[in-house]
């Protein structure tokens, strides 16, 4: 297929926040040029980092071992997502705000790395962010890049999931993917996830407010206003290798949602 992808994770979104967020672009963006999900399925536990290895290695938890927010090189080796592009010849691009996320690559499989540090600069780290995606998807328009933002999350352990103030920072995401999509080149295709969700002022549990996610794909091929039962964070990887025309390796779980 040989798409261009750019996946962008928004640490603790719920879908019915949303689809209740007074900012109304990512709402009716979803539902209205994506085909999308507002029953997305997390991995358990439903954890940061456990969930963005099983975003980038197609495996639930169980497999690759990282069960909470400490990373550990997974007894056998599994495949992540950009070292399979490397290889591929396809160049990769990390704009995170969070440091753990460095462990989702092996060294040397991205060709272009930007980190801000949310824990100084709050949620101005996530507009420096966006902006830097931005720039990055008009001027080195690598294959594939991925933009983490994390001030959801950040904002709703402080205050609480559905509150006004979480609500006010979904609305700051909904303003951000109004930028990017703007920005965005049209030989790529994005997709937007969450990585868990989250009740009170935690996450963690088997429950669906924890496990329940939204998912879109916007571009080429997805049909516009589609919606799906469920997609599951594992078919993540597998789609984006399938997009970008690589070979999906044997040893993930996941399945690419092109076929």
């Amino acid at each position: 297929m040989n798409h261009k992808v750019l996946l962008v994770s928004i640490d603790g979104l719920r879908p019915d926040a949303v689809m209740q967020c007074k900012h109304p672009f990512l709402h009716e963006f979803m539902t209205r040029s994506c085909t999308y999900s507002f029953h997305g399925r997390s991995v358990i536990p439903p954890i940061t980092l456990p969930c963005h290895m099983s975003m980038f290695h197609s495996v639930v938890p169980d497999r690759h071992g990282v069960l909470d927010n400490l990373y550990l090189r997974p007894a056998h080796h599994i495949d992540g997502l950009c070292e399979v592009l490397e290889r591929g010849k396809k160049k990769c691009a990390f704009c995170y705000t969070w440091a753990e996320l460095r462990d989702l690559c092996r060294p040397g499989s991205l060709a272009l790395e930007d980190f801000r540090n949310y824990f100084k600069y709050e949620d101005q780290a996530d507009r420096q962010m966006c902006a830097r995606t931005v720039e990055l998807l008009q001027t080195e328009k690598p294959d594939f890049i991925f933009y983490y933002t994390g001030h959801t999350d950040e904002v709703a352990h402080k205050y609480g999931w559905m509150t006004p103030e979480y609500m006010d920072a979904v609305a700051l995401a909904s303003e951000h993917m109004e930028q990017i999509v703007q920005a965005l080149p049209p030989e790529y295709t994005m997709i937007i996830t969450a990585d868990h969700g989250g009740h009170g002022r935690n996450h963690g549990q088997d429950v669906p407010e924890d496990m329940t996610i939204p998912i879109s794909l916007y571009g080429a091929p997805w049909e516009k206003g589609k919606e799906l039962p469920c997609i599951r964070l594992i078919d993540l990887a597998p789609t984006i290798v399938d997009l970008l025309g690589c070979e999906i390796p044997g040893n993930w779980d996941g399945t690419s949602l092109c076929r």
